[in-house]
């Protein structure tokens, strides 16, 4: 599973932190923040879950259609409305990992989600959003996620117990949020959960990390930025409506 990986595009395709926290000249000139960047992502992220729960897809589905959203959005913002390439992510996402939902059904939620004219988007609008979203993921789809590699890793911890299995699947899908999977390899991700998971549960399993081999300082500063998000997670929403108008914006 590991070795799949290594030799993707998708390994090739990890980024430095510091190439994923730039606010771009153009979204600068806006006025948009760091901060601000992040909520936004953040929230489109919250979206495309939202959508994915009534177009009912399964989870993997919406792990890539986030990523594609963020991947997206290592350009500037302001290219393309974050309300339209949400949508879009999901329904070329579906189309991936062969669930696919179809354009109609999508733009039928989103309309009844939101009463907000900047968010009622058609049809032809999601079709023509997609070729611009494949042009910049340089039409690569293949996304590794650290479910894949999370079940296996907890049963060779010896705990793959309901309770230790739903809290770690719960952290993975809340990495999500984050930039983490544009980052950090995914069975690093699935390890810090794992641990984040152990200390929660007053589970000792430093002996089992110790036999992994594997790093255990990035293991450690992964947990800590997922622990970080969930410190800072307490956010109005008028700071993302604030954002959102500065976005809208002529610099």
């Amino acid at each position: 599973m590991a070795a799949n990986f290594w030799t993707s595009s998708h390994f090739k395709q990890l980024l430095d932190p510091e190439e994923v926290d730039v606010v771009h000249q153009q979204d600068k000139d806006k006025g948009i923040t760091l901060e601000e960047f992040k909520l936004i992502k953040m929230h489109m992220a919250n979206y495309i879950m939202k959508l994915a729960q009534n177009v009912k897809v399964r989870q993997r589905v919406v792990a890539t259609a986030v990523t594609y959203m963020r991947r997206v959005y290592t350009r500037s913002m302001s290219e393309y409305d974050p309300r339209l390439v949400a949508p879009t992510c999901l329904y070329l996402a579906s189309k991936a990992e062969e669930s696919t939902v179809q354009a109609r059904l999508l733009v039928f939620y989103i309309k009844k989600l939101s009463s907000d004219e900047k968010y009622r988007y058609e049809i032809k609008d999601i079709l023509e959003m997609e070729m611009k979203i494949l042009e910049a993921l340089n039409y690569y789809l293949v996304v590794f996620h650290p479910y894949r590699t999370l079940s296996p890793l907890l049963q060779d911890a010896g705990m793959n117990d309901m309770s230790m299995t739903q809290l770690s699947w719960g952290l993975v899908n809340d990495t999500y949020k984050m930039d983490l999977i544009l980052t950090h390899p995914p069975y690093l991700i699935a390890l810090a959960c794992i641990y984040i998971a152990s200390v929660y549960r007053e589970k000792d399993i430093t002996t089992w990390f110790e036999e992994l081999r594997v790093d255990m300082n990035v293991v450690k500063n992964i947990s800590m930025e997922i622990l970080d998000f969930y410190e800072n997670k307490m956010i109005a929403d008028e700071r993302i409506s604030t954002a959102f108008l500065k976005l809208a914006l002529k610099p």
